[in-house]
């Protein structure tokens, strides 16, 4: 079971070439990876995607690129002689205006505006690739390490949360019976008050049973269990189990409000107050697990 908030760094340096991936991932209903690439590498959009894609099931991905090439072959000059030859009979039509006469040095051409310009020279997109794909690789197992601790942590918080609850669906277990007989009890009481001991069996008899049928929480205590014992064996799992833990979270609480809801009793319905409370507490951790 993992977290989906992680962090991971990969540094590939080979033959001039400098490739930095950093990821980092919080929670998200489904996989969604944002990232930003220069020009030069825009050509690793699918590459960023599906390697993201093949090891991450859910989550909101960054993905932050650098890529600097240091070969001596990675930047040609371009010499715009057009441009500079312009700028020679501009300085020639410039002397005659004012009657001024010389030679404008090479060097000053250098420096007139795009001249000479810096250009990157077209990449080798297959190694860049290779260099992309390793570096990403490497952060992602940092990234998947540390959802692997954090999902670790929270698991044995669940696995705790999960043990108080069960011990307040044993509670309830253990009380449900008591009030049914404390329902009779009370109402034998009103019946003999009202009707000075008269009272019809019969008649009696059906209200408590109705009384019963309508309080009864037997299926709801029976699925409870099953819950619980799946919400355990989910913890356990290695694949993406976020969604199943949500749904079986949902389950849980629709369970103790059916019990809030039938038993007419302050010691359930404190039992289903504290339950529902750690359920919640269950409810946040289970959305940031993948």
């Amino acid at each position: 079971m993992q977290s989906m908030t992680g962090y991971g760094r990969g540094l590939i340096c080979e033959d001039g070439r400098e490739m930095t991936v950093e990821v980092k991932s919080v929670n998200h209903r489904f996989l969604d990876v944002s990232f930003r690439l220069a020009r030069p590498i825009a050509f690793l959009d699918d590459a960023v995607r599906s390697g993201v894609a093949a090891r991450l099931a859910r989550g909101h991905v960054d993905v932050f690129v650098n890529y600097v090439n240091h070969r001596a072959d990675a930047r040609q000059i371009r010499v715009d002689t057009q441009l500079a030859c312009a700028y020679q009979r501009a300085v020639k039509e410039l002397g005659n205006a004012l009657n001024l006469s010389g030679e404008l040095p090479i060097e000053e051409y250098t420096r007139l505006p795009d001249v000479l310009t810096v250009e990157e020279c077209s990449e080798d997109q297959n190694t860049v690739r290779e260099l992309f794909v390793r570096a990403l690789n490497i952060a992602l197992d940092e990234l998947t390490a540390m959802r692997m601790r954090e999902g670790e942590s929270l698991k044995h918080d669940m696995l705790g949360k999960l043990d108080t609850i069960e011990l307040l669906r044993g509670q309830i277990e253990e009380r449900a019976p008591y009030v049914i007989e404390e329902y009779r009890d009370k109402l034998s009481q009103r019946l003999s008050a009202l009707l000075s001991g008269d009272v019809d069996e019969a008649r009696f008899m059906t209200e408590v049973a109705i009384f019963a049928d309508r309080a009864a929480i037997d299926e709801e205590l029976v699925r409870l269990t099953s819950h619980i014992a799946q919400l355990r064996a989910a913890t356990e799992m290695e694949n993406p189990v976020g969604r199943k833990l949500d749904f079986l979270v949902q389950e849980l609480n629709r369970e103790f409000n059916t019990i809030g809801s039938k038993a007419s009793d302050a010691q359930i319905a404190q039992c289903v107050v504290e339950a529902k409370g750690e359920i919640e507490k269950l409810r946040e951790q289970v959305q940031n697990i993948e």
